[in-house]
């Protein structure tokens, strides 16, 4: 049986904290500074920085002895320190090597490699998924009547959000 001291956190309070440091750890390694920004601002209103920022830490101190030898992480870490900006609030990122057009000519093609080679050398995504989803919104008014509903109907039933049955556009032609 586990002691709970006065000061520490009761377990369902941790198991909710690290719920949150996983989603600002996922915002941030995906550079979706929206979504960062936003937890932050949770965190903040609800005063819950130390024990995220705690747990972040912890997060952040098994993936370094995971990773590296006892003093080759903490020469790492020093590292890391010197090279820290003044202000490490924003996620990093680079909105030129965004390039959606080649990301969208890739997967009309179906260049499965070109797809992922895109992906893996973008270190924002944000950005790339961004043109992408302005590149299918341009494309939207070129659908046939129908294609639409059609497709949503389609991706609903793929990821289980229980669409009602819509008829295939073509059905009628």
């Amino acid at each position: 049986m586990t002691e709970e001291l006065v000061d520490e956190l009761p377990a369902e309070a941790v198991e909710e904290a690290k719920a949150r440091a996983a989603t600002l750890l996922l915002a941030f390694r995906h550079g979706n500074q929206l979504a960062f920004d936003h937890e932050l601002d949770v965190l903040f209103a609800e005063h819950a920085e130390r024990e995220v920022t705690t747990l972040l830490a912890w997060i952040a101190a098994e993936a370094v002895r995971k990773a590296y030898a006892p003093a080759v992480g903490d020469k790492v870490l020093r590292a890391m320190a010197r090279r820290a900006p003044a202000d490490a609030g924003a996620v990093c990122v680079d909105e030129e090597t965004a390039d959606a057009a080649r990301l969208i000519e890739a997967v009309a093609v179906g260049d499965v490699g070109e797809v992922r080679g895109l992906v893996a050398t973008n270190a924002d995504t944000t950005f790339l998924l961004g043109g992408l989803l302005q590149g299918v919104a341009m494309m939207l008014p070129f659908l046939p009547e129908g294609e639409l509903a059609e497709i949503t109907a389609e991706l609903r039933r793929r990821h289980g959000g229980g669409a009602a049955h819509v008829p295939e556009a073509r059905a009628g032609a």
